[in-house]
C-alpha cells in the first residue's frame, strides 16, 4: 500500500512540474504576442492618425478662394492678421491629439483602459509649398488643373496661328501713326521749299482730331456706362513681391519646358478668361470690372485699363488694315487718283506719291476705329481683312460716317484679341497681376480682409513624433498636396 501511494504522489509531482513549465512558456508567448500587438498597434495607429490629421487640415481649404476661383489652398492665417506655419502646425496637433484621446471605459464593473497609451510628442511642418512660390508657378499650375479638362486644343492651334500672323506682319510692333506723321512732315518741308501759295488740303485731318481727343469716347458711345472703379495696388501681392516681403516655401518645383510650357501658358490664359471679367462680360462682385484689361495694361482703374487696351487694339488693327490696303490694287488706285488731284491743286506733282501713302494710312486708321467699335459692341473682325470684310469706302472713311451700331460676324471676337494680347504679355507679369486680382477680390468678402496668397499652402510635409506610456515612440514623415 505504501509503495502504491508513493508512486501516485510522484506522478502528481511530475504533472505539476510539467504544467508549470508549459504555463511559463505559454505565458511568455502570450505576453510577447500582446506586446507585439501593442507595438504593431501603435505603429498602425500612428500612421492612421497622421493621415487623418493631414486630411483634416487639407479639408480646411479656403472656401471663398474655391468659390470664386476654383482653387484649393490652406489659408495659414485662418482669418487672422498672422500668416505662418505655426497656425497650421497647431491645427494639425489638435487633430492628432483629438484622435489619440481615449478615455477609460466602464463596462459591467470592469475598467477597460487605453491599450496603446499614445500621445503627441512633437509636430513640425518641415516643408511647405506656397501659391506664390517661384513667381506664382504654384498658383499658375493649380489654375491649369482647374481648367484643362474644359478647353479643347483646337483653340490653342488657332491662337498660335494668330500669333504667327501678328509676328509676320509686325502688327503689335509697327507704328504706322509715326510713319504717317513722318510723311506729313516731309510733305510740309517740300511745300515750304517750293514756296507754293496754295494750301494743301489734307483729307485725314479729321482723323487726327479723333486721335488727339482719344478714341475711347469714339468707340464707346455710352461713356456713362463705363466702369470708373479704382484699386489700390500697393498692398497687393505684386508690390510685396517686388519689395521682397512675401513668405516663401521650400519645396523644389519642377520646371516645365518646351511644349509643356506652351501648353501651360495657353491653359492659364483660358483660366483667366473664364474666371475674370472683361469689358462686355463684367462681374459686379469683383474689385475691378475689367480684370483681363488690367492683366494686359496694369493700371489701377478700369477706365484707364480699357483705354490702353482700346488704343493698343486700334494700333494693331491700323497695321493690319494698312497691310491689306497696300495689297488691294483697286483701293491703291483710288488713293493715287485723289493724291494726284491734291498735288495738282498745289502745283507740286512730285509730292503725289507721299500724299498717296498718307491717304492709305489715314484710311486704315479710320477702318481701325470702326473695327474697335465693332469689337467692343460684341462683333467680330478678321485679323487680316479682304475686300468682302472691308467696311469704309475712301470718302466715307474721311468723314467717319456710317459706323454706329454695326455688328460684324466674321473673324475674331474681342475676347480673341484679348487672348492675343495676353500671349504677347510676359507670363511673369500676367501671373503677378492675376494674383493681385485674386487677393483684391477675396479681401472684399466677409472675414477675409487680411487674406494674402503668400499665406496659402498648396502642399505640406509634416514630421510627427508619437510617444507611448509603454516606452514606444515612432517618428513619421508624410506629404500631402491638393
Amino acid at each position: 500500500m505504501k509503495n502504491n501511494y508513493r508512486e501516485k504522489k510522484n506522478c502528481r509531482a511530475y504533472l505539476t512540474v510539467y504544467l508549470a513549465l508549459i504555463l511559463s512558456v505559454l505565458l511568455s508567448l502570450a505576453l510577447t504576442l500582446i506586446e507585439g500587438a501593442r507595438s504593431g498597434g501603435i505603429r498602425l495607429e500612428t500612421e492612421c492618425v497622421t493621415d487623418i490629421g493631414l486630411n483634416s487640415i487639407f479639408a480646411e481649404y479656403h472656401r471663398e478662394l474655391f468659390r470664386q476661383y476654383d482653387l484649393f489652398a490652406i489659408d495659414c492665417s485662418y482669418g487672422s492678421d498672422y500668416a505662418g506655419k505655426g497656425n497650421v502646425t497647431q491645427h494639425l496637433r489638435e487633430y492628432l491629439e483629438r484622435n489619440l484621446s481615449i478615455e477609460d471605459v466602464f463596462l459591467s464593473g470592469w475598467i477597460y483602459r487605453d491599450f496603446l497609451g499614445m500621445s503627441v510628442k512633437d509636430v513640425e511642418l518641415t516643408k511647405v509649398s506656397i501659391m506664390t512660390d517661384d513667381g506664382g508657378a504654384v498658383f499658375r499650375r493649380q489654375a491649369v488643373e482647374a481648367i484643362k479638362d474644359d478647353v479643347g486644343l483646337t483653340l490653342m492651334e488657332e491662337l498660335l496661328q494668330w500669333i504667327q500672323v501678328v509676328d509676320a506682319n509686325e502688327l503689335d510692333t509697327r507704328d504706322v501713326s509715326a510713319e504717317k506723321q513722318e510723311l506729313e512732315g516731309e510733305v510740309q518741308q517740300m511745300l515750304e521749299h517750293a514756296e507754293t501759295e496754295s494750301a494743301l488740303e489734307n483729307p485725314t485731318d479729321c482723323l487726327e482730331e479723333v486721335r488727339r481727343e482719344g478714341i475711347l469716347s469714339w468707340v464707346v458711345k455710352d461713356s456713362h456706362t463705363l466702369s470708373h472703379r479704382t484699386l489700390d495696388l500697393e498692398p497687393l501681392i505684386e508690390s510685396r513681391m517686388k519689395q521682397g516681403t512675401v513668405n516663401r516655401g521650400n519645396f523644389s518645383l519642377e520646371d516645365a519646358s518646351g511644349p509643356e510650357l506652351l501648353l501651360e501658358r495657353f491653359f492659364f490664359q483660358e483660366y483667366l478668361l473664364k474666371y475674370m471679367g472683361h469689358y462686355g462680360q463684367e462681374d459686379e462682385e469683383n474689385a475691378l470690372l475689367y480684370q483681363v484689361e488690367y492683366l494686359i495694361a496694369g493700371r489701377d482703374s478700369d477706365v484707364e485699363n480699357l483705354r490702353i487696351v482700346a488704343n493698343r487694339l486700334c494700333l494693331l488693327r491700323q497695321v493690319a488694315n494698312t497691310v491689306y490696303l497696300f495689297s488691294d490694287g483697286e483701293k491703291c488706285m483710288e488713293a493715287e487718283v485723289l493724291a494726284d488731284a491734291l498735288a495738282a491743286a498745289v502745283m507740286l506733282p512730285e509730292i503725289a506719291p507721299l500724299i498717296k501713302l498718307i491717304i492709305l494710312l489715314g484710311w486704315a486708321y479710320a477702318e481701325s476705329l470702326y473695327d474697335v467699335e465693332a469689337l467692343l459692341a460684341g462683333g467680330r473682325i478678321p485679323l487680316i481683312k479682304d475686300a468682302g470684310t472691308w467696311h469704309y469706302s475712301m470718302f466715307a472713311a474721311f468723314q467717319l460716317g456710317d459706323h454706329g451700331g454695326v455688328q460684324e460676324s466674321q473673324g475674331l471676337s474681342y475676347e480673341d484679341y484679348l487672348r492675343i494680347f495676353m500671349m504677347l504679355t510676359s507670363q511673369d507679369t500676367l501671373t503677378a497681376r492675376a494674383m493681385n486680382m485674386v487677393e483684391a477680390d477675396i479681401r472684399q468678402t466677409p472675414g477675409n480682409a487680411n487674406f494674402r496668397l503668400d499665406g496659402c499652402y498648396a502642399q505640406v510635409e509634416a514630421d510627427i513624433r508619437i510617444d507611448s506610456v509603454y516606452g514606444y515612440n515612432y517618428q513619421i514623415t508624410r506629404q500631402r498636396r491638393y
